[in-house]
């Protein structure tokens, strides 16, 4: 009897285990209501789905407003981060308070970002007030999607929308995957770069469709193992490797591929640009293949003298360094 009741307990704890997995959080069960804030309820969502392994959270069809987060890790396990509806951003800088960041994912291991939803900025006020090109103290403006340390992850099948700054920028992230993205901003809107990386490696770009008034995808230092394959970009400045050179201590740049790509109506094609009097440093293992290119204004560019509107002081590089802290990356126009 005690050997039969053994096997019942166990046969028990497997069963509340695999009813433990895959548990879906859905924001409404915490108090989402479409048309609504519901920046606590996620925060109540994501932080109960990150303590259970094979967890969901769900952001179902409709248009929720939404103010900064950090979704943070790490999980008990494996996470999906599924969005069918429409987020909204506060369109005014001040409720950011200085971050620069909307929804940040950080810290996570095996994160999935999926729904075919949309992260819509609401840029359009905060565009009027970029002024980075001429004015020392610009106001910071946030990035739509930030990726920071995520690992063995895959984001798909979303859409981010008019972002105040850069779309997407991933720091320090190693085997992520985008499949399916779609990026969109005016022509006008200027700094809404489409996927900023640096100091990453191991990332896989699929099927993305980019058009912005910035490079559709820029790659900064230290990254590394980079593939890029049937990107339609356009309209914006074209692909990016760097701008590099710009600060000391620089990681190396290597093992970027873009294999199939069609460039419309774009300011460059493919380009690399460091800025002038670099300290030592390399980009290497780069390659372009079957790229289309179609109203380019430079199709292939080599820009070793690169210093958009004269900003290239040395107090004017640190200053912007510390202010963005985006990751060896551009933050100024063009």
């Amino acid at each position: 009897m005690g050997k039969n009741f053994s096997i019942a307990t166990v046969s028990l704890l497997l069963l509340l285990t695999s009813t433990n997995a895959g548990q879906v959080f859905d924001v409404k069960s915490y108090g989402a209501q479409t048309n609504g804030d519901i920046t606590q309820a996620l925060t109540q969502a994501w932080k109960a789905a990150c303590a259970v392994a094979g967890s969901k959270v769900v952001i179902s069809t409709g248009t929720y407003k939404l103010g900064l987060v950090t979704l943070l890790g790490p999980c008990k396990g494996s996470i999906e981060f599924n969005l069918q509806g429409t987020l909204q951003a506060p369109s005014d800088i001040e409720s950011f308070k200085g971050k620069d960041g909307w929804v940040v994912f950080e810290r996570i291991d095996n994160l999935t970002v999926s729904g075919g939803g949309v992260f819509d900025g609401q840029g359009q006020l905060a565009w009027q007030k970029n002024n980075c090109a001429k004015k020392y103290n610009c106001d910071i403006l946030p990035i739509n999607i930030r990726f920071n340390f995520i690992t063995n992850s895959i984001v798909q099948d979303i859409t981010s929308k008019d972002s105040k700054f850069f779309h997407i920028n991933l720091l320090e992230c190693k085997n992520l995957q985008f499949q399916h993205v779609t990026i969109t901003a005016p022509g006008d809107s200027p700094n809404t770069d489409g996927i900023h990386m640096g100091r990453s490696s191991q990332i896989n770009i699929t099927n993305a469709n980019i058009g912005t008034c910035d490079d559709c995808i820029s790659i900064g230092d230290g990254t590394q193992d980079i593939t890029i394959k049937q990107l339609t970009c356009g309209p914006g400045h074209g692909i990016s490797i760097g701008s590099l050179g710009r600060y000391q201590n620089e990681q190396p740049v290597s093992g970027i591929r873009v294999i199939g790509a069609t460039l419309s109506n774009t300011n460059n094609g493919v380009r690399i640009k460091t800025w002038p009097a670099s300290p030592s440093g390399t980009a290497s293992d780069i390659h372009f293949e079957n790229v289309i290119m179609d109203n380019v204004g430079n199709p292939v560019l080599i820009d070793q003298n690169y210093c958009p509107n004269n900003q290239c002081s040395n107090e004017l590089q640190e200053h912007y360094r510390n202010f963005f802290n985006i990751g060896s990356c551009e933050v100024c126009l063009q």
